[in-house]
């Protein structure tokens, strides 16, 4: 009996190991992978006051409405957007410099790496380019 049981369990266990888990997709991922889909127009030099902060660490990430400065193409602030309509500027202690010389590649800022290993990137959802228009299948051939 006490085989039968721990074979039991362990054939439950390998059927729930062998299950495949869905990945559920972060603000961040779901982002990542429309500019990556349709593309993204180039970002010239201002200020923008339309774009998104992502703030991640491990599988979890938090996404902000804010504005970014950018200058000879790279980042040079960024702020996140506060409930009072005011903005709060992006301050870390960063990795190895991460902070310098961010480049903007299809819309997103090179990824920036804090001392407390959170990943930091700005993304301008308004330089997604349009959807593509998609071809139209041809009829079958029928027996006229």
């Amino acid at each position: 009996m006490k085989h039968l049981f721990t074979a039991a369990f362990l054939l439950l266990s390998a059927f729930y190991l062998a299950q495949e888990k869905t990945v559920e997709l972060n603000c961040y991922n779901k982002w990542a992978a429309k500019f990556e889909d349709r593309g993204a127009e180039e970002i010239k030099d201002g200020v923008y006051e339309d774009v998104i902060i992502t703030n991640r660490q491990g599988a979890k990430a938090t996404c902000h409405n804010g504005k970014a400065e950018v200058r000879n193409g790279k980042v040079v602030k960024f702020y996140i957007l506060l409930s009072d309509g005011s903005h709060e500027e992006v301050k870390r202690t960063w990795k190895n410099g991460t902070e310098k010389d961010v480049n903007i590649i299809n819309g997103i800022s090179k990824t920036m790496v804090s001392v407390h290993n959170e990943l930091i990137n700005v993304l301008w959802p308004n330089s997604i380019k349009p959807k593509k228009a998609k071809p139209i299948p041809a009829a079958e051939p029928t027996d006229d």
